[in-house]
Formats: C-alpha cells, structure tokens, sequence
C-alpha cells in the first residue's frame, strides 16, 4: 500500500510492506518506475501462479516481491542501480507466472526460466522502462546485466536478494513462518563483498532448513504441480483455439481468466482443463498409472556464515547437507492420475 507524500523539493512515497515494514521511497527514479503501467501490471500477476490458492496461502503479487527486492537490497545499502535492477527483475513475467514454462514450447519445466529468456527483449521492445532509465540518467544494458549486481542475483545454492525475499514472502503468506522468525534472520543476515552471509551457524543452519521445507511443501509440492501441468495444459488449449493470444498473456491473471472462461460453456474440453486446473476433480500422484507427469523446479541453499573471521558453508560443519543438496537441487517429477 503506497500513501503518497509531497514536500517542496520532490515526491515521496510510504509504502507498508508485509516483510520490511513501513519504507519511504523518494528517489525520483524508483517512483518513476513503480507508477509506470508496465510496472503496476505485476499488480495482476500472483507471484506463484495459482487459478486460485488450494493451499494455505494469502495472496503474493509479483509487484510486492519486486518492490520487495528493491527495500532489501535499499536497506543493505546496495548502490541504487542494484536497487533498480532489484525493481525490474520480475517485470517480464506472464500471467501465472511460472505457468508459463508448461504451455510453450521453448518453456523449461525443469529450469522455469522463460521469463529470464525474454527479459532483455521484453524490458527494451514492451516497455516504458528504456526511456525512464535514460531520463535519469542510466544506462539500460548496464542495469539489465546481472553480472554487475551479486546482491540481486546469484545462482544456486548461494543466497540474493531475489531468493531471500520470495522467500521470506511466500513463508509468511502459507504460514509456514512466523514475523519472529523473519526478523531473526533480517538480523542476523549481511553483506559484504557482494555476498550475503548470516552472522552464525546456527542462524545460516535454520534458515536453510527453513528454505527445505518451502521448497518440499509449497514451491514443489502437488498442489504447485497440479497447477503447473493443468493450467499450463488450460492456456496452451485456449491459445491453440485462439480464444487467447500470446500478447494477452503478458497482461493479468484476471484478464485471460475472463477472457477464457467466456469459451468455457462452448468448449467442453477447455471446460475440463478447467476443472483440473480449478482442483474441481481428484487427483493424485500414481507414478504406476498416470495421465500426465511433469517435472518441477526444486530449490535447496547452502548459506554462507562468518566464523572467527571466516566464511564458511552449512556444507562445511553439517556433512548430511551435501547430500540434501544434491536431492534437493535435481528437478522433482510427478505422475499425475485425474478421475474424471
């Protein structure tokens, strides 16, 4: 929730966010970006992809994770083209968000890195957000480039910006964290050198148990897979029907639901994919008999720590975590049996 300020030099904004609390944003350019059309559209995009929530979830916009990107890195004084970059990271995602990867052809089941594909194209050739950059005076392929913020983005298993707020956001919204436990590991958590660490072992050991049980429970459970296979099989029916078209999918979830519910009376087999996508029929995992199997993203970190002034891994003192590492990082596949 934004409230808008004004003073007499230039506009401010304070913004209430469900992780970091209250937050003044003022930098002109941060404002410009956030008020673009663009930018509020991910306002309609749900950060997982949910039809609607079948499990224990409050909604998560990919606008709060964005915005939310933006205050960490902001609030670990990362220089404010990484903070920009944090702001942009998401602005390429379809509605559904990772269902996406399950409906086109160049889409990665395993990887779930569409949206990464597209990003440079999508942010230079669909969006405002060139000229808003050369505006103020920065240059779009240097903010655009990845390599040149270790705070916003690393690769498994490290830890960044990005991983830690979804994270935390996607915790907090199934409840399977606390506001306690979150603001443990907010202070516990720093940087240096482009690397974040926690300040213990014990903390850096939680939160990647913490980070195990998300991913086993709600980032690659069967809930998630269900709606992955059966929505994205919901889309790529309506599109090869063209009652929706490839352009239509870089609006909002609420705007190609409406549009294909329209069909769903005429269309008895986009009604069906409905039903499975809507979670209106059983199904089950059957790997000895499947209709339909798939593969997820699965996700496991191995957080860095500071011991006696130096930086080691979970890994290092909890040898059973390189095996839950190797486990944990391999795609997780599902058979999928629907009784209809």
């Amino acid at each position: 929730m934004f409230t808008k300020k004004v003073s007499s030099r230039r506009s401010n904004m304070l913004y209430e966010d469900k992780i970091y609390g209250e937050v003044e944003i003022d930098e002109p350019v941060i404002l410009e970006i956030i008020n673009s059309p663009d930018f509020q559209r991910l306002k309609g995009v749900d950060q997982a992809g949910y039809f609607k929530p079948h499990i224990k979830r409050n909604k998560v916009t990919r606008f709060e994770h964005s915005v939310g990107v933006y205050i960490l890195l902001k609030k670990f004084g990362a220089p404010l083209e990484e903070q920009i970059a944090g702001l942009i990271h998401d602005i390429s995602h379809s509605a559904f968000s990772h269902c996406i990867d399950y409906v086109l052809d160049e889409g990665s089941e395993k990887d779930h890195d569409h949206q990464d594909n597209i990003f440079e194209d999508f942010i230079k050739n669909k969006t405002q957000i060139p000229s808003i950059l050369n505006k103020h005076g920065f240059d779009v392929d240097y903010i655009i480039d990845d390599k040149n913020f270790p705070l916003k983005e690393r690769d498994l298993p490290d830890l960044c910006a990005d991983r830690i707020d979804y994270s935390l956001r996607d915790g907090r919204a199934s409840e399977l964290i606390d506001d306690d436990s979150i603001k443990l590991f907010l202070d516990k958590l720093k940087t240096e050198d482009g690397k974040w660490y926690f300040d213990d072992f014990e903390t850096a050991k939680k939160f990647a148990k913490y980070f195990m049980d998300m991913n086993d429970k709600y980032w690659t459970g069967i809930h998630t897979a269900v709606m992955f296979r059966c929505g994205g099989d919901f889309l790529k029916h309506g599109l090869s029907k063209r009652y929706i078209t490839i352009e239509d999918l870089y609006k909002t979830d609420n705007y190609v639901l409406d549009k294909l519910r329209f069909y769903t009376s005429k269309d008895d087999e986009l009604k069906r994919l409905f039903d499975r996508a809507d979670f209106k029929i059983n199904i089950t995992n059957s790997p000895s008999g499947y209709d339909a199997k798939l593969l997820v993203k699965s996700r496991a970190v191995n957080p860095l720590f500071r011991e006696d002034k130096e930086f080691l891994r979970v890994s290092d003192l909890d040898k059973e975590w390189v095996e839950i590492l190797k486990r944990e990082s391999n795609p997780k596949e599902w058979f999928l049996k629907f009784d209809d």
